[in-house]
């Protein structure tokens, strides 16, 4: 649980970190204590990669931020204000870095436990949810997001099938209408809206 609440005490150590998405290149900042250090994880490309950016709209919530990935390509392919948010405030030092490395506009990085900081509502939510950190947490985001989309809103998430695609999938359903955009190597691309 240490990487999604508290790291002070793990030692630092900043590596850069280049991918390419859309075909553009994205440099990020990435540390110890923070979700996929090694670089941008096959999930969160595949995210990215699957959702039709003529329907992410103009707000932008990221949810469980990390480094910044999902909200720093959407800001730069769409032109969409975001708002970022995470619980590591390692991750939310790098994502603040990492928005000007990338040269975004118009997105804002802050701490929030799940929604407890959110107050706007958006076109879109987007979330890679942070599974280790246990379903109550992961269901949170999910089941709650409905009460910060806008009426024609979208939740956009991915999520493994040993994670418990199948069984969440089921679960959202009670819920939302929900689209599976992609299927790959046992990854989810999920679109939800109501």
């Amino acid at each position: 649980m240490g990487q999604y609440f508290t790291n002070e005490k793990l030692p630092s150590n900043v590596k850069k970190k280049e991918c390419i998405i859309y075909g553009y290149k994205f440099t990020f900042l990435t540390d110890n204590g923070v979700f996929s250090k090694d670089g941008v994880d096959f999930g969160s490309k595949l995210l990215l990669e699957s959702i039709p950016l003529e329907e992410v709209g103009d707000k932008v919530l990221d949810i469980g931020c990390g480094y910044g990935v999902l909200g720093i390509v959407l800001n730069k392919l769409t032109g969409a204000s975001i708002d970022m948010v995470d619980v590591n405030l390692r991750a939310l030092h790098l994502t603040e870095r990492n928005i000007k490395e990338n040269g975004c506009n118009n997105i804002n990085a802050f701490e929030s436990d799940c929604y407890s900081n959110i107050t706007n509502k958006y076109n879109t939510i987007i979330t890679n949810p942070p599974i280790r950190a246990g379903k109550e947490i992961v269901y949170n985001i999910l089941f709650n997001a409905k009460k910060h989309l806008e009426s024609s809103g979208n939740l956009f998430l991915v999520i493994r099938k040993e994670q418990g695609a199948k069984s969440l999938i089921f679960d959202l359903k009670k819920e939302y209408n929900v689209e599976i955009l992609k299927k790959k190597k046992g990854f989810f691309v999920l679109k939800c809206n109501f």
